[in-house]
């Protein structure tokens, strides 16, 4: 199950028994515990937001010390996110791609979903509202990390990434781990995006209309081979929870909390 632990002040929330019995190590960021200001105080992960390239780095630098893997920063592997439907898988080349902010080895270009096999390779991807999803299979190993916003929900992303790793040989373990995201509560969207989602996930009253984009996700894993009783979902709405998580819809510009999946 999912835990909150806090190191050095920094706050995740991982599965320490995953951990124990499979080397896979899970992460889902709070934004405290960093140095960056202002806007984006204090986690802030992501280097395209208007924040120092520098802050950055040593945030992340930070947040891998905190969960004891500060030896893997230069192989930690970052995407473009692009709102897209691009799943890659990483191997010796493109690991540690967009590990850094200062160097100039950027990102793996229009992904919004990693995955791979290999350890010792710590694949992260970066939030401020879109559902953050982590899927593992133990037995094989591998883990994936995906970013699904409307966008990307409705291109499928979910479910391809799913079924990449279910396909891999060994035990039928494919588990997926659900981050913070903004709920259907606060997440209000037009017309036009309603009509790409299934009525089930959309509350409607008179011109307002609420999108339940977790929901959306939980069933396309569902139906992508991953029951109930293998996702855990933290429930916690970004948009309500500023104090913790970043929120572009509550905030505009903000930093950005992540995702983070390593073999080990």
């Amino acid at each position: 199950m999912l835990e909150r632990v806090e190191r050095d002040g920094i706050a995740i929330h991982t599965d320490p028994v995953l951990f124990e019995t499979s080397g896979i190590g899970l992460a889902f960021t709070e934004r405290g515990g960093g140095v960056s200001q202002g806007r984006f105080s204090s986690l802030n992960l992501a280097g395209h937001v208007g924040d120092s390239a520098g802050q950055v780095d040593n945030n992340r630098t930070l947040l891998l010390e905190s969960i004891g893997i500060g030896t893997l920063a230069d192989r930690l592997t970052t995407a473009e996110q692009v709102h897209g439907g691009m799943v890659v898988e990483v191997g010796v080349d493109e690991a540690g791609a967009g590990a850094s902010v200062c160097r100039s080895r950027p990102p793996i270009p229009g992904a919004d979903a990693l995955w791979t096999r290999r350890r010792g390779v710590p694949l992260l991807l970066l939030y401020a509202d879109c559902v953050t999803i982590a899927l593992v299979r133990p037995s094989v190993p591998a883990v994936a990390v995906i970013h699904a916003g409307w966008r990307g929900a409705t291109a499928g992303i979910v479910s391809v990434t799913a079924h990449v790793l279910a396909g891999l040989p060994g035990e039928d373990d494919l588990a997926a781990f659900v981050g913070p995201h903004i709920g259907a509560c606060c997440y209000e969207v037009g017309p036009e995006r309603v009509a790409r989602f299934d009525p089930a996930f959309v509350t409607s009253v008179e011109d307002s209309h609420r999108l339940d984009l977790g929901g959306s996700v939980a069933a396309d894993l569902e139906r992508s081979g991953v029951p109930k009783l293998r996702r855990q979902d933290l429930g916690i709405c970004t948009a309500h929870n500023t104090d913790r998580f970043y929120s572009y819809r509550a905030e505009g510009q903000t930093g950005r909390h992540g995702a983070l999946a390593v073999i080990l």
